[in-house]
């Protein structure tokens, strides 16, 4: 199984909506002895999860137990680090690493298949 090599560890900025990583930290992708790896550094700048705060109640906070998942995707996005599909099954990966419910990884696994163009196009 994959891993993370360390606890995810963030501070929230000013403006309430982005995050800034306090520790670099690595995720590997497949296994965790994988020598494919994401290297989040310290100081990226993420907003978590994107999810509409209508879904709160059922999906969670944008950093809930889904969190260093999210950070991995908001990098991977946001370098280009791989094409969309990629870094959106290595998101669903990672949340299974993470013991996030089968259902709910489903379901934020096919929100980003269905927007994550969004963001995509927009970097």
């Amino acid at each position: 199984m994959s891993s993370f090599t360390k606890k995810l560890s963030i501070t929230q900025m000013e403006d309430k909506q982005i995050w800034r990583v306090n520790k670099a930290f690595k995720y590997h992708i497949g296994s965790e002895d994988s020598e494919e790896t994401i290297n989040i550094p310290e100081g990226f700048m993420t907003d978590g999860a994107s999810i509409p705060k209508a879904f709160w109640s059922i999906i969670g906070h944008p950093f809930a137990k889904y969190a260093q998942a999210a950070v991995i995707h908001d990098y991977m996005y946001n370098q280009k680090l791989f094409w969309r599909k990629k870094c959106d099954k290595i998101f669903l990966e990672a949340m299974g690493v993470l013991k996030v419910p089968w259902w709910k990884r489903q379901a934020m696994y096919r929100a980003v298949r269905m927007f994550g163009w969004i963001p995509w196009n927009k970097k």
